[in-house]
């Protein structure tokens, strides 16, 4: 009678269920290690579009947000403003001037302007006189406009340019085009669209008052 083989327990495994769990654990062992390699590349790779700590691109951009900026990347230079406010006529000047006058001028403030029965027709703007206290100081006074010049007019004194001269005053003075920075030889010198518009919108006989304003 042949030998009772040993019971075997159902949940006992077998060989070839050995093998399988040893290949299964293997593949996860596999799979887990990949797995594990990716997160740290992907950990290592920056982000798209992002910058790498030391780079001098995330320096800048470091210092920039904190205020600063590297040495060697100066800030631009802001440029300067350029806006120039119009000039302002006192209420003593405009009552320096008479009523009958078509053209008026502030010695004292350097300003000059254009009226017709007090209400300014142009200006105010800026205008440049001879040197007070000299022998080339721009008279003060009262004044008719005598006869006007064009464009390309010379002094025949002084031998230098008076575009658009409008004479007024004795002696040669005129309102005429010149610098705006340097003193005139007694003229009254204007911007050369001043110049010009005054030249057009003044006649002979137009009344120039030229007064301080005490």
């Amino acid at each position: 009678m042949p030998a009772d083989r040993p019971a075997r327990h159902p949940h006992a495994p077998t060989a070839r269920g050995r093998q399988r769990t040893a290949a299964r654990l293997t593949a996860l062992a596999a799979l887990g290690g990949a797995v594990a390699l990716a997160a740290l590349w992907s950990g290592a790779r920056p982000e798209p579009g992002a910058l790498a700590a030391g780079s001098p691109q995330a320096t800048a951009g470091r210092d920039a947000a904190a205020g600063r900026t590297a040495p060697d990347q100066p800030t631009a230079q802001r440029p300067a403003a350029t806006t120039t406010a119009r000039p302002m006529l006192s209420r003593r000047a405009r009552r320096a001037c008479p009523r009958a006058a078509s053209a008026c001028v502030d010695l004292d403030d350097r300003l000059t302007w254009l009226q017709s029965d007090t209400a300014i027709s142009y200006g105010p703007v800026r205008m440049e006189p001879g040197p007070p206290g000299t022998s080339q100081a721009t008279p003060r006074g009262i004044f008719d406009v005598a006869w006007k010049a064009g464009a390309h007019y010379v002094s025949t004194e002084y031998g230098v340019p008076m575009p658009y001269a409008v004479f007024f005053a004795p002696g040669g003075i005129a309102f005429h085009g010149g610098s705006l920075t340097k003193p005139s030889h007694g003229c009254v010198h204007l911007g050369i669209g001043s110049a010009r518009y005054y030249h057009d919108h003044l006649p002979v006989g137009a009344v120039v008052s030229e007064k301080p304003v005490w």
